[in-house]
């Protein structure tokens, strides 16, 4: 994919659940490759609802989502499984990570899903573990973690298949303060590096230290659209791709 193509192309899209007002109200974005976006807003604003429809795990009631070239709001349930195993990684606020699997084993699970040689995988997770600086865990169990480190643990799953969007919602929300500056930097350190971030958050010192653009939504609606980091940007460097 080149540099100046769309990652994500949403026209026109309104989403209503049941006879409520409209959670999405003819919003229309694109994001383009490399670009970390933070999206912004209350509470009921549409964040998890354009997060969903980004995923495959919503339909617009109007309009479509294109994710790396995929028409994801047309693809059956198993289409969208299969999308998000091979196109997309997710971060989430409580890890999702499995406790009776160890950190090694979570890492691996996307892979297993696309059905990857085992070498292969377990060389890439390995590469993943060193990079994001949690390789001493790689045989540890999730619980015998601290929060931050869960977090590294999952965003090496998100990786795993070298996505072409990394999807986070609220990643630093059950985090404390330490640990949520260290996934900020895990963040801006994986953007620069070259991969695309779709960042819901309601931590404006996330958005701030990560994205490269921000957008608030009111009521469905983008009301703000600002280009341009907003804060600083750490060093280093992660295997993203």
């Amino acid at each position: 994919m080149s540099s100046t193509a769309n990652v994500i192309d949403i026209r026109e899209v309104r989403k209503t659940y049941d006879e409520g007002p409209a959670a999405l109200d003819g919003l229309s974005l694109t994001v383009r490759a490399g670009e970390a976006l933070a999206v912004l807003g209350p509470s009921g604003s549409g964040k998890s609802t354009l997060l969903n429809l980004v995923a495959g795990l919503d339909r617009p009631t109007e309009g479509s989502v294109t994710v790396d070239g995929v028409r994801v709001d047309g693809l059956s349930e198993t289409g969208s499984a299969r999308f998000r195993r091979e196109r997309i990684g997710m971060v989430f606020q409580f890890f999702n990570l499995l406790d009776d699997l160890t950190v090694t084993d979570n890492v691996l699970l996307p892979s297993q899903l696309v059905g990857a040689g085992r070498a292969q995988a377990r060389a890439r997770a390995a590469e993943l573990l060193d990079h994001l600086g949690i390789a001493r865990h790689a045989r540890a169990y999730p619980g015998r973690l601290s929060g931050g480190e869960r977090q590294r643990v999952a965003v090496a799953r998100a990786l795993m298949n070298r996505p072409a969007l990394l999807l986070a919602d609220e990643p630093t929300g059950a985090l404390d303060t330490a640990s949520g500056a260290e996934v900020r930097r895990l963040l801006t350190e994986l953007n620069a590096d070259g991969q695309t971030i779709l960042l819901v958050t309601h931590d404006l010192a996330l958005a701030e230290a990560c994205a490269t653009r921000t957008i608030e939504l009111v009521d469905g609606r983008i009301v703000r659209d600002v280009s341009g980091h907003l804060g600083g940007t750490a060093g280093g460097s992660v295997v993203a791709r």
